[in-house]
């Protein structure tokens, strides 16, 4: 299962396919009791999905055949032992993908010439990712950081290994016989090629960046690097070949405390926007101010819901379920928001008070 989207990965999933393009989409989650009735409701939307294919007249029976043939192939790779908060399975001919979300969905299923992809992104804005580099003297590891937990990334050069014979530096540190193992040039140049091939990723993937290590390493890195020299330093030594919990347990506070700070900055720019008057709070406001590209600043507190319906000018509550209902509009807002270029924020629930879940900051 898929748990980081990339904006690679989104831009090939936004590509049109061949109709029928399927998306399935089904809320999952983490615990007891709650989780036994995910494999149930899992099995029943991927039948509607099946449902409506065989029913959609402009679906041959080959191609059919093939996208039920995915659809089967994704049921077999999904794992619910590790669900989170919400699953999509994308089929279209000749190809499937199973992703898994830290963000809840709506269950439903839509045929279209493109997958359905704004759950995608919302989950991933409101679980903030960033990137954590451990170091050592001859090894570079580069992992993926999501809400509560870290994965490996083995991709473009990482892990970075460098080579030398019967060269143990972290125990020789320790035992003292090589007390400046950082200022070696080879080393130097060693961290400084982890430097280079980490900014590449970022240039594409821009993230916020952690960098554990020995104090001597962090420093040797800050001398040398040009992109580390703006993250936050984790002084543990250790984690290049480390196992992702013991990376998750070094920086998760170093974490939490970016976002405590990100949050009071988005509740000072809140304030700031009151006062001159653009301030905008509420489904609806936010809504329309979304559409017309007016908005700066999103924030969305994390476990803000809500069902609407669109009455033309405005939208009006809704029940789950209602003709013409839509139950992932705060996913609309957030999808549409990022692309027109506001900074979105999801902040712990509480935060706004009485703005209704979301508010923002317009541009003019």
């Amino acid at each position: 299962m898929e748990h980081a989207l990339s904006p690679v990965n989104l831009a090939e999933l936004r590509r049109p396919r061949p109709y029928p393009a399927v998306s399935v989409l089904t809320p999952t989650h983490r615990r007891e009791p709650e989780n036994a009735q995910d494999p149930v409701r899992l099995r029943n939307v991927v039948a509607e999905a099946k449902k409506q294919l065989e029913a959609d007249p402009a679906v041959t029976r080959e191609r059919r055949a093939d996208v039920v043939g995915h659809l089967d192939r994704a049921m077999a790779e999904v794992d619910l032992s590790h669900a989170e908060d919400g699953l999509v399975i994308f089929a279209a001919p000749g190809e499937h993908q199973v992703w898994s979300l830290g963000r809840a969905v709506p269950e439903r299923v839509l045929l279209a010439d493109t997958f359905l992809t704004r759950n995608l992104v919302s989950a991933q804005a409101a679980e903030r990712p960033f990137w954590v580099l451990s170091v050592s003297a001859d090894r570079a590891t580069l992992w993926n950081g999501g809400i509560d937990r870290v994965t490996e990334y083995r991709a473009d050069a990482f892990p970075l290994v460098r080579s030398h014979e019967n060269f143990d530096p972290e125990r020789r540190m320790r035992i003292g016989d090589v007390p400046s193992t950082f200022r070696d040039e080879d080393i130097r140049h060693f961290l400084r090629e982890a430097d280079t091939a980490l900014a590449a990723i970022v240039r594409t993937d821009p993230r916020p960046l952690y960098v554990t290590g020995e104090q001597a390493a962090l420093s040797a890195l800050a001398e040398v690097g040009t992109v580390t020299r703006g993250a936050v330093h984790v002084p543990h030594g250790g984690l290049a070949g480390g196992t992702p919990d013991a990376v998750w347990q070094a920086v998760r506070e170093a974490v939490a405390a970016v976002k405590r700070a990100n949050t009071d900055r988005v509740t000072r720019e809140l304030d700031t926007a009151r006062g001159r008057k653009d301030f905008a709070a509420g489904v609806d406001e936010i809504w329309q101010n979304a559409r017309e590209g007016r908005v700066r600043l999103l924030a969305v507190e994390e476990n803000y819901r809500t069902t609407v319906r669109d009455e033309g000018d405005h939208l009006i509550p809704a029940i789950s379920g209602d003709l013409d209902a839509r139950d992932d509009i705060v996913d609309e807002i957030v999808e549409q928001c990022l692309e027109t270029g506001a900074d979105v924020r999801f902040v712990p629930d509480g935060t706004l008070g009485d703005e209704h879940g979301i508010a923002g900051v317009l541009r003019y």
